[in-house]
This record gives C-alpha cells, structure tokens and sequence, in this order.
C-alpha cells in the first residue's frame, strides 16, 4: 500500500517543480525560450540569445543560476 502511494505522488512532485517556469507565452503573445548554459557563463547564454533571436534582438525574461545557468528569453519583433 505504501509503495503504491509512492508510486502515485511521484508525478505530483515532479511537476511541483514546474511551477516557477515563465509562461510558454509572453503577456503580448511572444513565444518564450529556455537557454541552458551549464557549462559557460552568463555570456555564453547571451550568444545563444543572440543566435536563437537574431538581429530583432531579446528580452530576458529570468535568469536562475540556483542549479546551473538557465536564461528565459522572448524574441523581440
């Protein structure tokens, strides 16, 4: 019964985590895009902003280094 319990909640806790991710969508309808730098730094994840986005440019959206780099960035238009 326990394990069946476990087994149960493990995809409620794995989606908890999820929670703190911007919206796929800005409010203005501009998709978002998840960078993640491990390995480099901060202007590496710029680089992969600029190569993903282009001469329009980006806005970033957030930026965690609690486990890595990650960058959420929306393309400009």
């Amino acid at each position: 019964m326990k394990k069946t319990l476990l087994l149960a909640a493990l995809p409620v806790l794995a989606l908890a985590g999820c929670g703190s991710a911007p919206p796929l969508f800005t409010s203005d309808g501009r998709p978002t895009t998840h960078l993640s730098c491990n390995s480099g730094g901060w202007a590496d994840c710029d680089r992969q902003a600029q190569v993903a986005c282009g001469s329009t440019g980006y806005d970033v959206l957030q930026r965690d280094d609690s486990a890595g780099r990650d960058l959420y960035v929306a393309c400009r238009r």
